[in-house]
């Protein structure tokens, strides 16, 4: 089975959770339009597999009703190990094309991530990458997730 996406999701303000929509608009340089963290810069699309949130709530007591968008991902995946593929790896999203520009983040618990301050720990600092926008494209739930390089 290739890779797929989950859940796209966007939010209006920084350090809160992320809402599931029907498609996000990325651009180039920019990452996802209506996104608070869109921009220049290294993290304009943030991705976390849905296999990591699921572990998550395994392992975290409470943590059952989490679910896409809530660790403040725009692209949640499926059956990819996303921090195993090197920065400059590119993919095919939708119609969208992204290069993985970091792996994983230092978790900023002290300063409002909501999942580190309920939990102790987050999913995103180890197991989220970030890319950026090469070709602007629509990205939707159930598109395919081709790796080129």
């Amino acid at each position: 089975m290739n890779p797929t996406v989950v859940a796209v999701n966007i939010s209006a303000v920084k350090g809160t959770p992320k809402t599931p929509v029907e498609a996000i608009e990325v651009r180039c340089n920019h990452g996802a339009v209506g996104d608070a963290h869109a921009g220049p810069g290294i993290r304009q699309i943030s991705l976390l597999g849905i296999e990591s949130i699921e572990n998550f709530k395994r392992f975290k007591q409470g943590a059952e009703g989490l679910c896409e968008g809530k660790f403040a991902e725009n692209i949640t995946t499926r059956g990819i190990v996303l921090w195993e593929l090197p920065v400059g790896t590119r993919m095919r999203v939708g119609t969208a094309l992204l290069e993985v520009s970091q792996i994983g983040k230092k978790c900023h618990a002290d300063q409002g991530c909501e999942i580190a301050k309920k939990y102790g720990i987050c999913a995103m600092p180890k197991e989220g990458i970030f890319a950026v926008v090469i070709e602007d494209g629509v990205i939707r739930a159930g598109d395919e997730i081709r790796l080129l390089s």
